[in-house]
């Protein structure tokens, strides 16, 4: 992405914007109307826009509630068990290699179980990227789905992992590839002869239909022994399956039994799921690809009914909202009931953008509208992935861009994934193999990772950078992410609050998100706002008004606010706790007598610095 400096208007010091983002937050009738037609950047006072952005049609309250289960509550981590820790004891002990037991050695270091009083990460699930049979150091090209690839253990070696992480309030879900498989898999070798009965459980063509795929890659590959051509959007050497084929269906429904009920995983993550069925050249979404899935989460629920299914659907948000249920996306009497979340993709590069823009404009539009298209908090938002440029990477070593970043992770709407070693501001880049290094544990020979030789080489910086010495830094990296896990899992308003999220004309640095509150026994918890201020300067911190924090009291001495979190260590911004004051005319909204605003306002917010405040009444 392109980075350029971008000017920015002086900060008014009495700016209001407010968005109602659905919710019980009393007599909506008394509301005034500018509430609901403006869209998410409201003009400030004096300022011109020449034509506003038309604002995102949003379903009724009620109309888009999915059931919510324990991955609500949950922060999960993202594992390449090849790169995390090689054990220390055991058969596969200091050979160099990541596997299953130096995992389990460094669980504390993920949970040590002991709640607030224990001094881990605090994250409470692991997504494990592949760890079956393949040919391959990634994974995703599976030989054997039944089996741990050896380098990293054994099956009985897994249920020992399951079992320590429960000990420690962990859930695992697991990477799981049914798209394609390695060319090297038995059912494939098989298939290559056309009198054999895996032969349909591929895609074959007697001549070369010549389709590129969605990013121009060649998808059919001549298979040399019988002269066919047969289908891979991935590689030559991951031929995809035919999920048009009722064996094939049901061989996947049964692996994903064997892991979820067999075997204790508590979820699956689904790779590449959009391109599950082809038609034709449409290559990803089809109508068929939801409809397998449907069934396929009938399945996974009657294998273990509290499973997790989290898609990879690396598309649009009206794309991913297809997939998930209790959302509303486009429409289809097939969409929006397969999969509990999808990864925000668009999510996630607007906050970048926001970061590397300076400017919120376009976050606080994908906040909405991620909010108005997929169920409550459904959504699974993250920074990076092993896809992914690294956050520091991308951020070009900015520290406190960095600190933004992790804050504005778990600000946002959603189910939050960690890839590991972003806590510590690890660095990498394509390609994918200096993004998946080794986990830089201490200033130690091969950080601490191996005694061995590393399996792949070490980033330079891990005498710098690295778990020992950022546990002992209350101003690390690592100490932030601690912080503010600990925060989610103690504010309810940051797990399942509704959400409402808005950027100002006059100063398009800044940035509001407010976090509702939860109505618990008639009362209601307390709400956070976050600030983020993504410019060079400190700009003046807008008025925030309490409809949209979830009360609306017109006696401002029941308000109470404090600071909770700054993405900056020990600093808190001028004048705050913010001043209070009741007025029924706040800037920038339409007059009315029948409800008084208590206007939370004033303070000075550093550059690139986000904070927390907790506000709730009396």
């Amino acid at each position: 992405m392109t980075r350029k400096n971008t000017k920015h208007a002086k900060p008014a010091s009495k700016l209001l914007a407010a968005m109602l983002m659905g919710g019980s937050l009393g007599a909506a009738a008394a509301w005034p109307k500018a509430l609901f037609a403006q869209a998410t950047t409201l003009p400030a006072p004096g300022s011109t826009q020449s034509k506003p952005e038309a604002p995102v049609q949003r379903a009724k309250w009620g109309e888009r509630v999915a059931s919510r289960g324990w991955w609500n509550q949950a922060v999960f981590y993202e594992v390449f068990v090849r790169s995390f820790k090689d054990s220390a004891t055991g058969p596969l002990a200091n050979d160099g290699v990541g596997d299953i037991q130096g995992l389990i050695e460094k669980l504390d270091y993920l949970n040590d179980g002991k709640g607030d009083q224990g001094s881990s990460l605090g994250v409470t699930a692991l997504w494990l990227m592949p760890i079956c049979q393949s040919p391959t150091y990634h994974g995703y090209d599976t030989t054997d789905y039944f089996t741990i690839n050896k380098d990293f253990g054994t099956n009985d070696d897994f249920k020992r992992l399951i079992a320590e992480c429960e000990k420690r309030g962990i859930k695992v879900i697991l990477d799981f590839v049914p798209n394609h498989l390695s060319s090297k898999h038995p059912w494939f070798t098989r298939a290559i002869d056309p009198k054999s009965p895996y032969h349909d459980w591929f895609i074959w063509s007697d001549k070369d239909p010549a389709w590129k795929g969605p990013w121009g890659q060649r998808v059919w590959h001549k298979e040399p022994t019988s002269g066919q051509f047969y289908y891979g959007l991935f590689s030559h050497t991951m031929p995809d399956l035919n999920f048009r084929n009722a064996a094939v269906s049901k061989e996947f429904k049964d692996i994903a039994r064997f892991w979820l009920s067999d075997m204790g995983a508590a979820g699956l993550r689904l790779d590449a799921i959009r391109h599950l069925i082809e038609d034709g050249q449409i290559q990803e979404n089809t109508p068929e690809t939801h409809r397998w899935l449907n069934e396929f989460r009938t399945a996974c629920k009657d294998a273990n009914e509290r499973a997790f299914l989290v898609g990879e659907v690396w598309s649009s948000t009206d794309a991913i909202a297809g997939y998930i249920a209790g959302s509303s996306p486009k429409g289809g009497a097939d969409a929006g009931d397969q999969l509990d979340s999808c990864f925000e993709f668009e999510l996630s590069g607007a906050m970048f953008e926001a970061i590397e823009k300076a400017d919120a404009t376009k976050l606080a539009r994908q906040i909405e509208l991620t909010v108005a298209k997929i169920a409550r908090n459904q959504a699974s938002v993250f920074l990076a992935n092993h896809d992914m440029t690294r956050t520091m990477t991308r951020l070009k070593g900015d520290d406190n861009r960095a600190r933004l970043a992790a804050m504005l992770m778990f600000t946002v709407p959603g189910i939050p994934f960690i890839y590991y070693g972003e806590e510590l501001g690890m660095v990498g880049d394509k390609p994918d193999e200096k993004i998946r290094t080794p986990m830089q544990w201490s200033a130690e020979k091969n950080a601490g990772f191996t005694t061995a030789k590393p399996w792949a080489p070490l980033n330079r910086d891990h005498r710098a950078v690295n778990v020992a010495m950022q546990e002992v830094n209350p101003a690390s990296l690592l100490s932030l992410y601690k912080q503010l896990i600990k925060l989610r899992k103690s504010t309810a308003a940051l797990r399942e609050g509704e959400t409402a999220a808005w950027s100002i004309s006059r100063a398009p640095g800044l940035l509001v998100i407010v976090r509702q509150g939860m109505l618990i026994n008639n009362k209601r918890t307390p709400a956070v706002v976050g600030l983020f201020n993504f410019t060079d300067n400190e700009a003046v911190i807008p008025a925030i008004n309490t409809p949209a924090l979830g009360f609306t009291t017109t006696d401002p001495e029941k308000v109470k606010a404090r600071l909770i979190a700054s993405s900056r260590h020990d600093y808190a911004p001028t004048a705050l706790p913010p001043r209070l004051s009741t007025t029924t005319e706040p800037d920038g909204i339409e007059p009315t007598s029948a409800v008084g605003w208590v206007v939370l306002e004033g303070g000075r917010l550093k550059g690139r610095t986000g904070v927390w405040i907790e506000v709730h009444t009396d």
